[in-house]
């Protein structure tokens, strides 16, 4: 993906591969029209669960710890050995807020001139809730956003990019980088107020986690489907897209509910099963990267670029971390954390033209 210029991600919530690639699926724009507009990529997986530290991995390459696993109900602090990490790249410790000497990807991108943003939807809806830019709990507090309201359903764990120090201790990048979704229409009118990497964050409803939405919406698929609708158009359609997007869809995580054991969580570790190169380790606190398994589970994923043949299928595995590695490369950036793992596969030919 060496010519892709512009890189937009879209992470939908909590749903298997086959049900919503299925031949039923409740998604009919995303398992049939977005995948006959670019790469369909069935073997596409999560790396964690719950749903926080998928996002994190994404940006940053760090794999679950037990308070990340638990989504962050306390914005809490990283705990740990200070400026230290394992040889993967780990933070060895514990909490939800990374200390700044752990980087991103989007530190990486500011680094090399490269521009960047975070779009969330809802941020800010409620003021008395939540900011309207660069969104999250006071450091050691509560986070009351994480059940939506009829009025802002917006999910501060959803939103990787506050997990860090080395972001939100500036506010005013932070307020400029992280906004509300709303902002994305007007920033793709041109390419030069268009970011080479932009990360999409649906609200509680719109990205599939909600259902009977607070909002008296449907949620689950229906909803993300409808989103997808509005929002993908808008994006292809865009001038820098149009000259060298690269736009990727997927999911978190595989769904963890179902026939639940004893202790709250399906037994069935195919939902929490993993791919690609060696298995993670976790922190010495963490159970397993699923918590039932090694990773997230299978969710598939749509990749549309003018680099990518309509209607390709890769059958390559691939995860989040693959996904980091790959927008690395494509940016001639360094491998953050997991993302540097050994024999881990990146997008290739197997998706783009050549």
């Amino acid at each position: 993906m060496s010519a892709v210029c512009n890189v937009f991600v879209i992470v939908l919530e909590n749903k298997d591969f086959n049900t919503t690639f299925g031949e039923s699926s409740p998604a009919p724009y995303l398992s049939k029209t977005l995948t006959s507009m670019g790469a369909f990529v069935p073997n596409y997986y999560g790396v964690a669960h719950n749903s926080n530290p998928n996002y994190l991995a994404m940006i940053s390459g760090q794999g679950p710890n037990s308070q990340t696993q638990a989504d962050c109900q306390i914005y809490s602090d990283f705990i740990g050995n200070s400026n230290l990490v394992d040889p993967n790249g780990q933070a060895i410790g514990s909490g939800c807020v990374y200390p700044a000497f752990v980087k991103t990807v989007v530190d990486q991108l500011e680094e090399k001139k490269f521009s960047w943003m975070g779009y969330m939807e809802d941020m800010g809806k409620d003021k008395n809730r939540e900011a309207a830019t660069c969104a999250h709990p006071t450091i050691n507090s509560q986070d009351n956003t994480q059940s939506a309201t009829a009025a802002d359903q917006y999910a501060t764990r959803h939103n990787p990019f506050v997990y860090f120090h080395s972001i939100i201790d500036d506010q005013n990048r932070c307020n400029q980088h992280v906004v509300n979704l709303d902002r994305l229409r007007d920033d793709l009118q041109s390419p030069d107020t268009t970011a080479n990497f932009n990360f999409i964050v649906p609200n509680l409803c719109n990205d599939g986690h909600d259902t009977a939405c607070k909002n008296g919406d449907p949620g689950g698929l229906v909803s993300a489907d409808a989103f997808l609708k509005r929002v993908v158009p808008t994006i292809v359609n865009s001038p820098a897209f149009k000259a060298g997007g690269l736009l990727i869809v997927t999911f978190d995580e595989a769904d963890l509910t179902g026939n639940p054991s004893p202790t709250g969580f399906n037994p069935i570790t195919g939902k929490a099963a993993s791919c690609c190169s060696t298995l993670p380790n976790v922190s010495i606190d963490s159970p397993l990267p699923g918590i039932v398994g090694f990773g997230g589970g299978q969710v598939g994923a749509v990749m549309i670029s003018p680099f990518i043949k309509p209607g390709t299928v890769s059958q390559t595995a691939y995860n989040h971390y693959s996904l980091l590695r790959s927008v690395e490369d494509g940016f001639n950036l360094s491998h953050l954390g997991w993302a540097a793992q050994s024999g881990l596969t990146t997008f290739g030919k197997d998706i783009f033209k050549h």
